[in-house]
C-alpha cells in the first residue's frame, strides 16, 4: 500500500490518512508507549506483535458488541482504524493495587480491590499525564457527565472481556488504561474504545508460577517477555518474530 500523509505521530504508533474518507491506517512501531527505565527504547519486532494483539482484542470486542475503532489489519504492522475525536483522557481500570495506587494510597502491590476502580489521567506528556477527577473533567469541558457515564460503562466491558481472557490462558489483568474517541453518525455522537489494546496497556501478571521447594506458590508476577508469551498463549504468534523485553506498565 502506498504510503499517505501522516497524520500524527506518538511514541508507539504513527497514523497516516487512509484510503477512504473517514479512516486512518495505524502504523505499529517497535519504539516503547510509555517504556519502564529498565527497558530498551526500542523492542525488534515488538510493533508486529502489539498489531496482532490489538486486532485479537479489538476484534473480540467488535463481536461482543462493544463498539471500537478497529475495522481490519492491513499486514504485519499496520492496521485500518475509524478516524475519531480522541477524548483527551486515559481511563484506567484497576483490579488489583499497583503502581501508582499503591504509592498513593500505601496498598501492597497485589492486594485485590473490593471492586473495579476506574480513574482519569489527562493526557498530557509535559505535565506527567496526572490523574483528574470527574469535576476537573466536567469543569475543563474535556467530556460531560453523559461521556463519563458511557466511559465507565465501556471500561467495564472491557475489563470484563479482557479479565475473562487473560484468565483463560493463566493471566491476572492487573490493571489496564483506555483511550476513549468520538464519532458522528449524521447527528448521533457515540463513544468507543480508540487507540490499542496490547501489553503496552495493561499490567499482566503470570498466574502459571512454579511451586517452590517447600511446597508453596509464589504471587503472581510480571510475565517473562510479555510480548511474545502473550501472543503464543493466544495463539496469534507470527512466525519470525523474536525478542525479549519488559513491559511497559502504566503507573
Amino acid at each position: 500500500m502506498a504510503r499517505r500523509k501522516k497524520v500524527y505521530e506518538g511514541k508507539a504508533k504513527i497514523l497516516y490518512e487512509g484510503p477512504e474518507p473517514g479512516t486512518l491506517i495505524q502504523y505499529f512501531k517497535d519504539d516503547g508507549a510509555r517504556p519502564v527505565a529498565e527497558a530498551p527504547a526500542a523492542v525488534e519486532g515488538k510493533g508486529v506483535l502489539n498489531n496482532r494483539l490489538s486486532e485479537f482484542f479489538m476484534s473480540g470486542l467488535n463481536a461482543i458488541g462493544v463498539p471500537t475503532h478497529f475495522i481490519r489489519r492491513l499486514n504485519m504492522r499496520e492496521q485500518l482504524v475509524r478516524m475519531v475525536e480522541i477524548i483527551p483522557l486515559e481511563v484506567v481500570v484497576r483490579n488489583f493495587a499497583a503502581g501508582d495506587l499503591s504509592r498513593r494510597l500505601g496498598i501492597p502491590e497485589g492486594t485485590p480491590l473490593p471492586r473495579p476502580i476506574v480513574e482519569y489521567y489527562f493526557k498530557d506528556d509535559k505535565l506527567g499525564t496526572p490523574l483528574v477527577s470527574e469535576e476537573h473533567i466536567i469543569a475543563f469541558n474535556w467530556a460531560n457527565q453523559q461521556d463519563l457515564d458511557d466511559m465507565v460503562a465501556l471500561a467495564l466491558r472491557v475489563n470484563d472481556f479482557l479479565s475473562g481472557v487473560m484468565m483463560g490462558v493463566g493471566i491476572r489483568l492487573a490493571d489496564f488504561r483506555l483511550e476513549v474517541g468520538r464519532i458522528w453518525e449524521g447527528d448521533f455522537m457515540r463513544l468507543i474504545v480508540a487507540d490499542e489494546i496490547s501489553p503496552d496497556s495493561c499490567r499482566l501478571w503470570d498466574m502459571r508460577v512454579t511451586e517452590g521447594p517447600d511446597g508453596t506458590l509464589p504471587e503472581p508476577g510480571p510475565l517473562a517477555d510479555v510480548y511474545t508469551e502473550l501472543a503464543r498463549r493466544l495463539g496469534v504468534m507470527p512466525s519470525n518474530v523474536t525478542h525479549a523485553t519488559k513491559p511497559s506498565l502504566i503507573n
